[in-house]
C-alpha cells in the first residue's frame, strides 16, 4: 500500500515509517519538525528510521501542504500521528492542542475526503478516558470526562473520525496508546526526562509522593499493534494498546535506577494539574480484533531503554 504518515519524525512515527517499509509498504513521511522539543532528536531519527524514505516538511494545519502532498501521491491510508503531544504544556497553551490536534485532524480528514482516501489508523490516547473510575479501562466506556485540554482534543479527533465515517465512509481505527516508552523517546516523557536528571545529580519530581499508576507500553509493542491496525481494515472503531500490567511510580524510578545504575534524588510532590490516578488498559479488543499481544516486560523494556540512552547521550 501507499501510505503516509503524519508525524513520521516524532517517538512512535518514526518507528511506525520503518516498520510498514520492512513490510513491504511504499510510505511518504508528513513532519513539521517543530520546535515543543529538541529538533536534533527528530533528525538523528529521521536519519536511524527514515534513510530510504520521502520526509516531505509541512504541516497538518496548513490546507497548501496537505493539497500538495495528496495530489502528489495515491494514497491507500493515512497513518495519522502528528499531533501536538503532552498533558503538562496543554495547561500552558491549550490553543496549540486545539489548533493541532483538531483543526489539523480535521483538515486531513478534509484532504482523504476530497482525494478519496477511505482509510487512516489514528494514534489516540488512554488520557482520552479521563474521569473513569473503573479499571481496567474498556473502550466502551463514554470518555467524556477528560482531565486535561490535550486529552479533550484527542478525544475530539475521534468524534470526527466517526463523522467523517458516517458521511464519506472514511474508515478509522482509533489506537488509544497507554503511556509508550522505551528508545527515542521524547524530553518531555517521564522516562526520559528523569533518566536525564538523574544521571546529571539533579532532583525529579515525584507526584502524588509516587502513589500513581501507569501502565507503561514498550514502543516495539506499540508498533506491532499498530501495524497490525494497518493490515486490518474494522470500519470505525477505538481499539486500546497497552501492557495491561500497571507499575507504580516508585516501581518506575526504582527500576530506571536499577538500570543506570544511580540513585534518583526525589522531590516528593502533590498530585499535579491535569493529571490522572491510574491508567490500566482492558487488551481484550486488541487481542480479538488484531491479535494484539504485547511481548515485553518492564524491566527489560527499561533495560533497553537505559542502553540506547546511555548510547545516544554519551553518558
Amino acid at each position: 500500500m501507499k501510505i503516509l504518515v503524519t508525524g513520521g519524525a516524532g517517538f512512535i512515527g518514526s518507528a511506525v515509517a520503518s516498520r510498514l517499509v520492512s513490510c513491504g509498504h511504499d510510505v511518504v513521511v508528513l513532519d513539521n519538525f517543530n520546535q515543543y522539543y529538541d529538533v536534533a532528536l527528530k533528525r538523528a531519527r529521521q536519519k536511524a528510521f527514515l534513510p530510504d524514505i520521502e520526509v516531505v516538511e509541512g504541516d497538518i494545519t496548513n490546507a497548501d501542504d496537505t493539497e500538495t502532498l495528496f495530489a502528489a501521491h495515491q494514497f491507500d491510508l493515512v497513518c495519522h500521528l502528528a499531533a501536538q503531544a503532552g498533558v503538562r504544556y496543554s495547561v500552558e497553551a491549550p490553543e496549540v492542542y486545539v489548533q493541532t490536534n483538531v483543526l489539523g485532524t480535521q483538515m486531513l480528514f478534509e484532504a482523504m475526503q476530497q482525494h478519496g482516501v477511505t482509510r487512516m489508523v489514528y494514534a489516540s490516547t488512554s488520557s482520552a478516558y479521563g474521569m473513569s473510575v473503573k479499571v481496567p479501562f474498556v473502550e466502551s466506556s463514554a470518555a467524556d470526562r477528560p482531565v486535561s485540554v490535550y486529552a479533550a482534543t484527542k478525544r475530539a479527533a475521534e468524534l470526527l473520525a466517526h463523522s467523517y465515517f458516517q458521511q464519506y465512509d472514511i474508515e478509522t481505527t482509533s489506537l488509544r496508546f497507554f503511556t509508550v516508552y522505551g528508545p527515542w523517546s521524547r524530553p518531555d516523557m517521564a522516562m526520559l526526562k528523569f533518566a536525564q536528571k538523574m544521571v546529571a545529580g539533579e532532583a525529579i519530581d515525584i507526584y502524588n509522593h509516587g502513589d500513581l499508576r501507569r501502565d507503561f507500553t514498550y514502543i516495539d509493542d506499540i508498533v506491532d499493534g499498530f501495524v497490525k491496525a494497518v493490515e486490518k481494515p474494522l470500519g470505525y472503531e477505538i481499539v486500546n494498546l497497552g501492557c495491561g500490567k500497571p507499575v507504580t511510580l516508585t516501581q518506575f524510578v526504582s527500576e530506571l535506577e536499577d538500570a543506570l545504575g544511580v540513585t534518583a534524588k526525589k522531590n516528593m510532590l502533590p498530585m499535579q494539574q491535569g493529571d490522572v490516578y491510574e491508567t490500566y488498559a482492558d487488551i481484550q479488543k486488541a487481542k480479538e480484533l488484531l491479535g494484539f499481544v504485547p511481548q515485553t516486560n518492564f524491566t527489560k523494556g527499561v533495560e533497553t531503554f537505559a542502553k540506547w540512552f546511555v548510547d545516544y547521550y554519551n553518558v
